[in-house]
């Protein structure tokens, strides 16, 4: 048989306009993963709250990240598509969006038109999230099942703690934390070694900003109904209770990245960003906690968002904008933000040995 590969990340609009960025959000709203209520309540949101009054919103936001060649989520996914394509010599490999262009459904059909009975999937969220890589697996069955060949698949997991991911996200991040603090980056630090209580100076913090979600989507990730929440630890390990648990896997990216970069325990935090609603979300919030942290004296900070492979609204702009002005308009002095992953050559190879330790791929191309 031969294999293809499909990658596939979250969407984006066709344009930073008005009408575009409605019906995106419309298709991306109208998930019952993502917005995980009755439909009736589901409808009214989206229809009398959400698409009225911030999609006009969410188009100004676009408009200050869209670069002359597109959408920058768009832009860095064609790039590593290109890169991974290079990579896996004789597997057809595509670029597909769970909501908006390209869709699953071409991706699935590029795919068949190329000869492809086997398709590697591989849902670009390092994190497992019923609402992301759920609704994307979800997705693909459902698209590839309208076939009448059906092609076999093979989903790639969550990959929150792959050494390729964390490598290249700490590599990324040490030369600008190494700038900012004027001299290099401690040494990793072992597996087995103690994590010390401090390595920066006392005025930098490092931010690990994950997207946020509801607390209840962690909870109905809980198999046992009596781990998530129970008590404040309750992510400090990967257990049979939240092995699924969208929290549980960022703090475990988080620790990742810690020991990779030789911070200390209070160097950084593990943080969560683009909440909207009245719901409870994961906390702490990033965006109330860098009003604080200048009164408790930090006043240099560096962001990772290691839940965003490529860069988009909610790095570009939510972070490297926004949270810029706040932050130094709240008495901070300088926030950097680390860029994502996108198509830097280091993280092509990775997602090219993850989609062979899939399992679906000769071994012909090293």
């Amino acid at each position: 048989m031969k294999t293809g590969v499909l990658l596939v990340n979250l969407g984006t609009p066709d344009a930073p306009e008005t009408r575009a960025v409605r019906r995106y959000l419309r298709e991306f709203l109208s998930d019952p993963r993502v917005i995980d209520i009755n439909a009736v309540g589901r409808a009214l949101l989206l229809n009398l709250i959400v698409l009225p009054f911030r999609s006009s919103a969410s188009a100004e936001a676009y408009k200050k990240v869209w670069t002359e060649a597109g959408s920058p989520l768009l832009v860095h996914g064609e790039a590593l598509r290109d890169a991974v394509r290079e990579r896996l010599t004789g597997h057809p490999t595509v670029l597909a969006m769970r909501y908006g262009n390209p869709s699953i459904a071409s991706g699935l059909e590029e795919l068949r038109t190329a000869g492809c009975d086997r398709v590697v999937v591989l849902p670009l969220y390092p994190q497992y999230a019923s609402s992301s890589t759920g609704s994307t697996v979800e997705k693909v069955y459902a698209e590839a099942g309208r076939l009448w060949n059906t092609p076999f698949l093979s989903i790639v997991p969550a990959f929150y703690d792959d050494p390729g991911y964390l490598d290249v996200g700490a590599e990324l991040g040490r030369p600008i934390l190494a700038d900012l603090i004027g001299r290099p980056v401690p040494a990793p630090t072992a597996e087995d070694a103690p994590v010390a209580d401090r390595t920066l100076p006392p005025d930098t913090l490092v931010l690990f900003s994950f997207h946020g979600l509801p607390e209840r989507h962690c909870e109905k990730s809980d198999p046992t109904g009596a781990h998530c929440f129970v008590r404040d630890d309750c992510c400090a390990a990967i257990v049979d209770a939240n092995r699924s648990c969208y929290r549980a896997q960022c703090f475990a990216t988080a620790r990742g990245l810690t020991r990779r970069l030789g911070l200390g325990k209070e160097d950084a935090i593990t943080c969560f960003q683009s909440r909207f609603g009245k719901a409870v979300w994961i906390r702490p919030y990033t965006d109330i906690l860098l009003e604080e942290l200048p009164r408790r004296g930090i006043k240099r900070v560096v962001v990772f968002c290691p839940a965003f492979v490529s860069d988009c609204l909610e790095t570009v702009e939510e972070i490297g904008i926004r949270a810029v002005e706040d932050f130094r308009a709240a008495g901070g002095e300088e926030l950097r933000l680390v860029p994502s992953l996108n198509a830097d050559p280091r993280w092509a190879d990775a997602v090219s040995r993850m989609v062979r330790r899939s399992g679906a791929l000769e071994d012909d191309a090293g």
